[in-house]
This record gives C-alpha cells, structure tokens and sequence, in this order.
C-alpha cells in the first residue's frame, strides 16, 4: 500500500492526510469540491510553516511533505489508494453515503475504513462494497500529537483487514487498541459521559464554566478542563455521539444534557466556529456564561 486516500479536508481528515504523508505514503484529499479539499492542504501547509518557523522542522522536509498530498474532487482518484479513510462529520447518513459512492471506484484489494468515533462497524459496513475489507479506524485529535489509534473491527471484517490497517498505523508511529463494536468504543464510552455531566453541572447552576473547568483540569490532573475538551471536540460531535450511545444502550446515563443540545441549536459548536462554551473572538478565549 502506498496510497492512501482521506475522505474529508476537515480538522481530522487533514490531520490524518498529515501524519500519512509524513510517514511516506502517497495522499488523495478530498472533500465535498476541490476548493474544500485545497482549503484543507493550505491549512496543513500553515501547521507545518509553524513548526519550520519553531526549528521543529526543516523547510525541505515541510516541501516534500505538502508535495505528497493531492487534494482532489470526487472519488474517482481513490481507485490508486490501498487504504480510504473516511473522516466526515459523525452522522450516519452522511457515512453511509460516502461509502456507497467510494464503493464504486473501491480497489478490489483495497481497504475502506471509517475514523467513526461511535457508531457501530457492524451497521457501517452494510453500506461498503465488502464488509470483509471494512473496518473502524478512529484517531484523536489533534491527530499529528495523539499517540492512539482505537481500531474496531466489524462482525465481518476480515483478519488482513486487520493487519493492513496494523501496519499502517504502525508506519505512523501510533499505538493501537483494540475495541469490539460496541457504542463509543473505549474512549467515548468512558470519556462522553464525564464532558455530558459537566454541562449538566453548568446547566443546573452547580458552578461557573471556569470552576468547572479548573476543578477537573486540577482536581482530576487532565491536561484541560472538560467544557475546554468539549468546545475542542466540537459541541456538535459530542451531541452525536451522545445520542448513539443512548440509542445504542438505552442507557439513560447516555442521555444528553439539554445544554449541550440548546448550544447546538444555537450553532455555537465551539472553537471551530468561534464560539461554544467559550468565546474565541479574541486572543484569550472568554467564557459566555
């Protein structure tokens, strides 16, 4: 294998075209157009420029990097890659449509997988070509930083399929867990119950967004506080993911807090478009309550 194709220019999906072309392969990059996808290769291009201006990285190796990735319209480049990784916005419908359309141009070697942070694999690969060369490969964010990879396999996903992804993930430089098909997986089974009840806390009057914040980040020696992880996540991910692990269980423990669904509403779905649990207008995000 050494093409790899990304579904999705966004945050995660250029990160993933990033540490992919860093550890040698050949990217496709696509997104709904191509303006979409070059967006995503100029935002790669401006995180590297930050690490040749730190010394981190040498302007040859920034050139020869950006010159493995090829943003691209459509899905019709993704014949060439051994391995597609799907990484759009955690809703279903979306997924399993990209995965019909991708399935057409779909080497008959090739591996499709999805960086799905909760739904099921199962379920997913109904929509795949061959469910046998189907699989979950779920990155965090932001992906050139995170050391893990949770890989999920499907009911039917076969064990080269397995291996295929294991040794890409190695070539990253990543350590992979192994998680069964259930809702969340490891992380987000553990992780979006915490950040759920923090807007609960907030949303009862418990405490203010900063307390909250410190009182976890100090209190429990996270890295950030968990209104902080939300908005860097997205208010809209968390809202999804919430809700497939409350349809998936039926566990009312999943339900989510009505605070977080009014801040989607709202449109305030965090750092990414300005404004969530904290404004980011300014050079020192402020919290808006």
């Amino acid at each position: 294998m050494q093409s790899v194709g990304v579904i999705g220019a966004g945050q995660m999906g250029a990160g993933i075209a990033q540490v992919s072309a860093q550890a040698g392969y050949r990217v496709f990059l696509s997104d709904m157009d191509l303006a979409h996808a070059q967006k995503g290769k100029e935002g790669i291009a401006r995180q590297l420029d930050r690490l040749v201006a730190k010394d981190k990285m040498e302007a040859q190796e920034r050139d020869v990097l950006l010159g493995r990735i090829e943003p691209v319209a459509g899905f019709e480049p993704m014949a060439a890659a051994g391995l597609v990784i799907e990484a759009a916005t955690e809703r279903e419908d979306i997924k399993r449509g990209i995965f019909e359309q991708v399935g057409k141009v779909l080497g008959h070697q090739a591996v499709l997988a999805s960086n799905t942070s909760s739904i099921p694999i199962t379920r997913l690969a109904q929509a795949s070509p061959d469910p046998k060369r189907f699989v979950g490969v779920h990155f965090f964010n932001p992906v050139p930083l995170m050391g893990l990879i949770e890989l999920i396999r499907g009911l039917a996903t076969a064990d080269e399929t397995v291996k295929i992804v294991e040794t890409y993930a190695r070539a990253l430089g990543k350590r992979v867990v192994h998680a069964n098909d259930a809702p969340g997986f490891i992380v987000n089974r553990v992780l979006m119950p915490m950040l759920n009840e923090a807007c609960f806390a907030l949303g009862e009057g418990v405490a203010t967004i900063p307390d909250i914040d410190a009182a976890c980040q100090l209190g429990l020696n996270h890295p950030m506080g968990p209104l902080t992880l939300a908005d860097f996540i997205g208010l809209d991910t968390c809202l999804n993911i919430c809700h497939v692990l409350y349809a998936g269980t039926g566990d009312p423990k999943f339900r989510a807090a009505p605070l977080l669904v009014k801040y989607v509403e709202a449109g305030w779905l965090g750092k990414k478009t300005g404004r969530g649990f904290y404004d980011y207008s300014g050079e020192t995000p402020v919290p808006t309550r």
